[in-house]
This record gives structure tokens, C-alpha cells and sequence, in this order.
């Protein structure tokens, strides 16, 4: 029998090529009729009025989603949901591009190739910063292009003149990366961590001393706020990471564990441990600078959290740039596996792909239409309260409800049409203030206290306030029930009994909203900035 004859490089490396732009365009569609099919969640219209009322920074984030909102938005003209997510729908196509870049500079393009569908089928990377938008939509996008930019770079012991340069270049990006969330300063620990222990040349230059600098002068604006308002935010994510004060706490390390396994895709997360096993016994190859600027961009902030949640309720997604590099070494693993089988993707592969295919369809029909459902609850109060799609859905349908309801109220007398609407909390307030205060033209306040109202304490310095003897709706849910007794009794001399509004899907009771009428304003809530 004669052999086969050879396929040329240049074919095979067309076929990834052509594979690499399948993977972006099918990402690309299915990403962005999500986007466009489903209500905002609580994260995600909070962040909306990031660009409402653009800042220096803000109480719980750095300024750069608000920044991509209004870029997408074109400042907000653009409001829709669909408009809003934009940039993580876009950016997860250059994502995927920008993870191959780097897969191929480490290895070849096999490993760029597997590395993108890895982070294809991640749900952090396709659903959090591929659809929502979120802090981690920017801040992947400049982790990657710093990722990309440090294994150029940072092996280089001769310190070329080219090197140097990009060297100035991943300040920048990394400053970038910090606008965007606080946690991006772990990719500076990675880099100064890989110069100190493997390649000391790098202290000898101009270069890495002045691009720290440019990353100090990004982030700066961010500092300056902060000090205005004594370092709120700081001290703010301080206190929801501060160890010690409720013991060892292993389920919260547990439900961090699992939580990371699901937002990774526990399939994905299979395969990173079968290439972190074969990488220790050495079943494969990958260059010894490449794996330490891997390892050290993901352990440390992988294993931070993890401890952290020892003791302290946390966020499995507050890891998730982590487990890029993960992903990266996952990528060069199946690549030395597979050599050149391009037409044959690994069962686990399959696997992980139809596991995302099946959440996808079946979260996004439970959101819309309810399928699967939450058991009935006795109390009315109740109803639907741990039912988590209900955070992205029937709030265009109540905005309906509520809109015919003050109508009523108008033209019957019972409340002026400048009622405003008042929140204690920022969410579900964003929900309330994004679907429909800005609908029905009601002004929104919030009261309340600073750890309940996060930006909205310093929204209110930017809307008419409360007057004597003025009126206004106070809107809750069942499911995150909040009386308006004994807090709004404080600014009000009467609170009268709710109008319960129904919500259903196909004809199935999940939820009740609580529409209360405050009456008489005669106490004005304080400037919480200013106490």
C-alpha cells in the first residue's frame, strides 16, 4: 500500500484558519441573539448607569465598563439591550482570536486552536464576558492582550530594542486592564514575580521601571477618586474578602470550589487537571518560560480567592481571568496529542461543546418561558425568591402593569404625575430605574445606606430630591421582598397597603410585585456623602 502523501504546512495551517473562523462567526451569532433575546441582570443594568453618569470611578468598580457602554450605546442614544452588551459580544470574537495568537506563539496554531474552543466552551468566558456585560468584559480583553504581550517579551534575556518597546506597550494595556477591574494588578504580580525569580536582566531597564509608571498614571484617576471619598471602594472589596472574623468557613470554600468547576464548565475543568497531570509527568512540551508566565498569571489568583473563601463568602467569576492560562497549557496539551488530526476533535472536546449547547437552550427557554419552574410558595412574599432567572425576566411586562396602574392613579387624583419612585437597595433599583422609571419619566431616589445603595448615594446628588408634603411609589418584589417599614416611615407620615401585581409565564404564577403609595413627605433623606 502506498503512503499517503504528506499534507503541506501551509494547507494544514489554512485549515485551522478556516476552523478558528467558524468558531468566531457560530460564537458570534449565537452570543448576539442572546444579547439581544434576554432582559439585563442585576449586575448588568446596574452597570448601565456607569454610563448614565460617567465618573473618575465608581463605588464597587474602575470606570471602564461604563466607557464600553458608551461606546456601543453611542453615549446611551442606543438603548437597548442588545447595544449595551455589544462590546462583549465583539470582544468575545477577538478574544477567541487573541487566545489562538497566543496558543500559537507558545506552540503552534493547534494548540491556539484548541485553546480558542476551550475558551469557547468556558461559561465564564462565553456566557459572563461574552454576553452580560460586565467588569470582566474589558478586563479580559486587555489580560489576554497583555497575556500575549508578556510571553513575547518577557523571556527575552538579551532585552532586544523591539522587547523594550512592547514592554512600554504592556504598561499601558495593563493599566487599561486595571480601569477595568482591580484584579488585573495580579498580571503585574506575574510579571514581576517571572523578572525576579527567572530573568533579572529585566531590572537593568529603563523600560520596565517607565511602563509600571504608565500603568500607575492610567490607574491613576481611579486613585484620586478614591481619595476624595476616603478610599470607599478599597475599603469596600476589603471588607467583603477580610478573613478571621466568622472561622473557617468550608462550605463557602466548597461552594467557591464547585462554583469555579461550573462557571469554567466541569468538563473543561476536567481536562485542565489532565493537562496539569501530564504536564507534571512530562507526557508533553511546553516551553519552560511559557509555563511559568502561565502558571504564575493564574495560581496565585486561582488560589487567592480560594483561600479567601475559607473564611468569606465569595465570587467564583472574580477568578475567572485565572483560568485563561489554564486554558492555554489545556490547548498545548491536545495539540501534542493530537499532532495533526485536524479533522478529529477530542471526545472531551465534544463533550464540553454539547454540555454549553444544552445549558445555553435550556437557560435561556427557562428564562423566557419558565419551563422547568420553582415549587409554589406559601407566602405571597416569597414567591419565586429562588428562582435566579427571574432577575432577567418580566420587567418589561410589569413596566406595562405599573405604567396602567399610575395612569389610573393620574387621572383618578390619587397621586400627581411627578410621583417620584423610591429604592432602598440597588437592586433590584437599576431594574426599577432602567425598565421603568426612565419609561414612565419618574424621577428615582434611593434611601437608604451606603452599603445598600453603592452608586446610586452619589446618583441621587444628580436628581431632584424629595420636597414637603410630596408623594411617590416604593416598588418590591417577591422575590427579594423588602418592607418599607420601619426605613421609609422615617420620610413619610403615611405608607398605605400595597397593590400586588401578579407575574406569570404561560400562565404559571412566579412572582408578585408590591406597589406601595407613600404619602407626605416631611423629612428630607441626608447626603450620605457628606455624613
Amino acid at each position: 500500500m502506498l503512503n499517503q502523501p504528506a499534507i503541506p504546512n501551509s494547507h494544514i495551517e489554512r485549515g485551522y484558519i478556516g476552523y478558528l473562523r467558524i468558531i468566531i462567526i457560530m460564537s458570534l451569532l449565537i452570543r448576539g441573539f442572546l444579547a439581544f433575546f434576554l432582559e439585563l441582570g442585576n449586575d448588568e443594568v446596574y452597570y448601565w448607569t456607569y454610563a448614565l453618569y460617567p465618573d473618575l470611578s465608581h463605588f464597587d468598580h474602575p470606570p471602564m465598563i461604563g466607557i464600553f457602554i458608551q461606546l456601543t450605546t453611542l453615549n446611551l442614544l442606543l438603548d437597548h439591550e442588545f447595544f449595551l452588551r455589544l462590546s462583549s459580544v465583539l470582544l468575545g470574537g477577538v478574544n477567541t482570536w487573541l487566545i489562538f495568537l497566543i496558543g500559537r506563539r507558545i506552540k503552534n496554531s493547534l494548540a491556539g486552536l484548541y485553546a480558542a474552543i476551550l475558551y469557547n466552551t468556558s461559561i465564564y468566558c462565553f456566557v459572563i464576558v461574552g454576553i452580560f456585560i460586565m467588569p470582566d468584559t474589558p478586563q479580559v480583553f486587555f489580560w489576554l492582550i497583555s497575556l500575549l504581550l508578556l510571553v513575547t517579551i518577557l523571556p527575552d534575556r538579551e532585552i532586544q530594542a523591539k522587547s523594550r518597546r512592547l514592554m512600554l506597550v504592556a504598561g499601558v494595556v495593563i493599566g487599561l486592564a486595571m480601569l477595568s477591574k482591580y484584579t488585573s494588578a495580579f498580571l503585574w504580580l506575574a510579571a514581576g514575580l517571572f523578572i525576579l525569580f527567572y530573568n533579572r536582566n529585566w531590572l537593568k531597564t529603563f523600560e520596565l521601571y517607565a511602563a509600571a509608571m504608565i500603568s500607575l498614571v492610567i490607574f491613576s484617576p481611579v486613585i484620586w477618586w478614591n481619595f476624595q471619598y476616603n478610599f470607599i471602594s478599597f475599603t469596600f472589596h476589603g471588607e467583603r474578602v477580610s478573613l478571621f472574623e466568622s472561622g473557617l468557613r468550608p462550605d463557602f470554600f466548597i461552594t467557591e470550589l464547585f462554583g469555579q468547576i461550573l462557571y469554567n464548565n466541569p468538563v473543561n475543568f476536567i481536562i485542565i487537571i489532565i493537562a496539569l497531570i501530564a504536564l507534571f509527568k512530562k507526557r508533553f512540551s511546553l516551553n519552560p518560560d511559557y509555563r511559568k508566565i502561565l502558571f504564575l498569571s493564574s495560581i496565585p489568583l486561582i488560589g487567592l480567592f480560594l483561600f479567601f473563601a475559607l473564611f468569606r463568602q465569595t465570587l467564583p467569576h472574580w477568578s475567572g481571568p485565572g483560568y485563561l492560562g489554564l486554558m492555554l497549557i489545556a490547548g498545548v496539551f491536545f495539540a501534542d496529542m493530537q499532532k495533526e488530526r485536524l479533522n478529529l476533535l477530542p471526545k472531551l472536546i465534544k463533550i464540553s461543546i454539547g454540555l454549553l449547547l444544552v445549558g445555553l437552550t435550556i437557560g435561556a427557554f427557562e428564562i423566557k418561558l419558565g419551563i422547568i419552574g420553582q415549587p409554589p410558595a406559601d407566602d405571597p412574599k416569597r414567591l419565586g425568591r429562588h428562582d435566579v432567572t427571574l432577575d432577567m425576566s418580566e420587567w418589561k411586562d410589569f413596566r406595562e402593569k405599573f405604567s396602567q396602574l399610575r395612569d389610573e392613579d393620574i387621572s383618578h387624583g390619587r397621586m400627581a404625575d411627578v410621583a417620584p419612585v423610591i429604592i432602598t437597595r440597588w437592586f433590584p433599583g437599576a431594574h426599577l430605574d432602567y425598565y421603568v422609571a426612565r419609561h414612565t419619566g419618574q424621577n428615582l431616589i434611593a434611601i437608604g445606606d451606603l452599603k445598600n445603595l453603592h452608586k446610586y448615594a452619589w446618583i441621587n446628588r444628580e436628581r431632584p430630591g424629595l420636597f414637603p408634603g410630596s408623594d411617590a411609589y416604593y416598588i418590591t418584589n417577591s422575590r427579594d421582598f423588602k418592607d418599607p417599614n420601619p426605613l421609609l416611615a422615617e420620610y413619610f407620615r403615611e405608607i398605605e397597603e400595597p397593590v400586588i401585581v401578579p407575574m406569570y409565564k404561560r400562565n404559571r404564577h412566579v412572582q408578585n410585585f408590591f406597589i406601595y403609595r407613600l404619602r407626605n413627605c416631611f423629612n428630607q433623606p441626608a447626603d450620605l456623602l457628606e455624613e
